[in-house]
């Protein structure tokens, strides 16, 4: 009987679950809403009864499951899949291999979420099997995940690949979710670039996010990267600010990593060639040229199935 690995992808508002072959092709996904009432206690009974559930639909044998690869937000022991602090999901303390394991019967292994989906585009992405690969995510804020020799790093404790909070501006700066401030998140998030494409449009009224600003209180990302297509002065300057300290970011890791590929994923990187060109322009002026020369930079091409394909290359390689 051919086995199939379990892909989970657990956020704050749905959890990802994928029924993946071991070479990396999913066979069934589906989404269940993410239960955080009670500090998230039932969130393993809500993924159990899940995939029994689909095998059921499908008509598949327990058997046919070999293990369980899962990403969750926080801070995790990698070694015992046990959770430290997962602020939205409520987990604070919590055993979820240990947990995950007694409901299912399978063997389980959890990684960080961000870590997972660059572990997804390294075998099935747009990292094409590069076993030296940086991943950043840009969305509501700025992720990541550093492979290393095929590896995913980790660090003392777990901490690796927190590249959201590499500090871009050292004296001053916005103030972070971290407590900090000046950190990377602030500028190349989703929510960066709305904040300095507002302050921006507040200093000249003849861009049309300005008027975009007076007309409904706001600017989003997509706004900015659609006015810069255009030719707007104001967005081009601020998706130019962006994409300076981006790329310094991504330089300085990259001369520190050599990477084969850069993949830069979220919700921000669906701006294309418009945030791409400059991203890669700003890299190679910061990067050492050989550095530079040895890293192709790419849009990561899994979207949402990046964290469920991820882990199931956790389980392959962990069962």
């Amino acid at each position: 009987m051919e086995k199939w690995l379990v892909g989970v992808d657990l956020g704050g508002t749905t959890i990802k679950i994928a029924f993946v072959t071991l070479d990396g092709h999913i066979v069934e996904k589906w989404e269940i809403p993410t239960n955080i009432n009670e500090d998230g206690k039932h969130i393993v009974t809500d993924i159990t009864e899940s995939i029994h559930t689909k095998l059921n639909d499908l008509s598949e044998p327990k058997e046919k499951l070999e293990a369980i690869g899962m990403g969750a937000p926080g801070f995790i022991d990698m070694k015992t899949g046990f959770i430290y602090h997962a602020v939205n999901i409520g987990w604070r303390d919590y055993p979820l291999k240990e947990e995950l394991e007694k409901a299912t019967g399978l063997s389980v292994i959890v990684d960080n979420d961000a870590n997972i989906a660059a572990i997804g585009e390294m075998w099935r992405g747009a990292g094409d099997g590069e076993g030296n690969l940086l991943m950043v995510t840009l969305g509501t804020g700025v992720g990541g995940g550093i492979i290393v020799n095929g590896h995913i790093m980790h660090g003392t404790n777990g901490m690796a690949g927190e590249i959201g909070h590499i500090t871009a501006i050292p004296d001053g700066g916005a103030a972070c979710n971290c407590g900090r401030t000046g950190c990377i998140e602030t500028i190349a998030s989703a929510t960066g670039i709305s904040r300095i494409s507002k302050e921006k449009a507040l200093k000249d009224s003849s861009s049309s996010l300005y008027s975009l600003l007076q007309e409904n209180g706001e600017i989003k990302a997509k706004d900015v990267v659609a006015a810069a297509e255009k030719g707007d002065k104001v967005a081009i300057d601020t998706l130019d600010e962006v994409t300076f300290h981006l790329g310094l970011v991504i330089a300085n890791l990259a001369n520190s990593i050599n990477p084969g590929k850069i993949v830069i994923g979220g919700g921000v990187s669906k701006a294309g060639h418009t945030l791409m060109e400059r991203l890669e322009q700003k890299f190679k002026h910061f990067a050492l040229p050989r550095v530079a020369e040895g890293a192709e930079m790419k849009v990561a091409t899994l979207g949402n199935d990046a964290g469920v394909i991820g882990g199931a290359w956790l389980a392959k390689h962990n069962r």
